[in-house]
């Protein structure tokens, strides 16, 4: 995926203020629009004004993208960090249809959340309630097995008095509950955006996403593990001790345990309602040959075991 310079697009420099975006979108817009033009790229053009704008024109798109877009170039190979949105709280403000087929790839990729505002009409006139707003949380996945209490700083962008975009960073006191999964949802009631005429606020709603773990995999509820194994455990079986979050668990490997071999222990993966499984992926190590006795077991067992790892191949 390439890299797009929105500012490039609108002919504007990065400093440039709320007032600036709009009056160089304006311009591009009487010059390029499909109805008016006589560019023979107009209708090109204009979708590429249209989506400039839609990122430079919203603070929360724009911070979010300046902070991705530093140092790279227009046509640049551009991949996202998998959590650069980790502690930034967006508003979940949706798209129609019609709207998304107007953006690239590159928008969809960054900005491709759905939501929306919630309104009524009371007495007293019309109220429009706070838009929920959206933010990533990055746990430990000990904190799935033992719930935990956590106080978290989010950023968000905020507009000053001048136009300028500044970055605005709150604490909260969040509790995690036991069994939590990867992208469940935590919603914290009306710590979203504040409504308007009186209305209540939104809700913030917080992703879970899980700090990558040095032996373990998180699959929704099941936990995987690489579980590395002697030639003469797998071959004559054993019991292992496999260390989790909540401690230490036996697990008996069965005789004639082959690499690529997956054993499923039910109910010791994430303890959700229902607990997920612990699936073990067999890996067979052999021990290095790197002394004269090693060296001299393996050339025994080469005579005696008369073993031909190949054999199934041969016609």
């Amino acid at each position: 995926m390439q890299f797009k310079d929105y500012y490039q697009t609108l002919g504007v420099a990065r400093d440039a203020t709320a007032e600036d975006i709009k009056k160089a979108f304006r311009k591009l817009a009487r010059q390029y629009h499909p109805d008016v033009s006589k560019e023979p790229d107009a209708e090109a053009r204009m979708k590429e004004v249209n989506e400039a704008y839609a990122v430079l024109s919203d603070p929360e798109k724009r911070t979010a993208y300046d902070q991705l877009g530093k140092g790279y170039q227009p046509g640049q190979e551009f991949r996202p960090p998998p959590d650069w949105d980790a502690s930034s709280e967006f508003t979940q403000r949706g798209f129609s249809q019609a709207e998304a087929a107007e953006f690239s790839d590159f928008f969809a990729e960054l900005f491709g959340r759905m939501g929306g505002a919630r309104a009524d009409f009371r007495a007293g006139g019309f109220q429009a309630q706070g838009e929920d707003q959206h933010a990533r949380i990055l746990l430990d996945l000990e904190d799935a097995f033992h719930g935990a209490a956590r106080q978290i700083s989010l950023r968000a962008p905020r507009l000053d008095a001048h136009g300028r975009m500044t970055q605005e960073t709150r604490a909260l006191n969040v509790r995690i509950p036991r069994g939590v999964r990867e992208g469940q949802m935590i919603r914290l009631a009306g710590q979203g955006a504040p409504g308007s005429s009186g209305a209540p606020a939104g809700d913030l709603l917080l992703e879970v996403q899980f700090k990558p773990h040095p032996r373990l995999r998180a699959d929704s509820r099941d936990l995987r593990l690489t579980l590395s194994l002697a030639p003469w455990e797998a071959a004559l079986g054993a019991v292992v001790s496999v260390d989790l979050p909540d401690g230490p668990l036996k697990v008996r490997i069965p005789e004639g345990a082959q690499s690529g071999r997956q054993l499923r222990v039910r109910g010791k993966g994430i303890p959700a309602h229902p607990p997920g499984d612990l699936l073990l992926d067999l890996q067979v190590v052999l021990p290095p040959a790197a002394t004269p006795e090693a060296r001299e077991f393996y050339a025994t067992m080469a005579r005696e075991l008369a073993f031909d790892p190949r054999a199934e191949t041969r016609g």
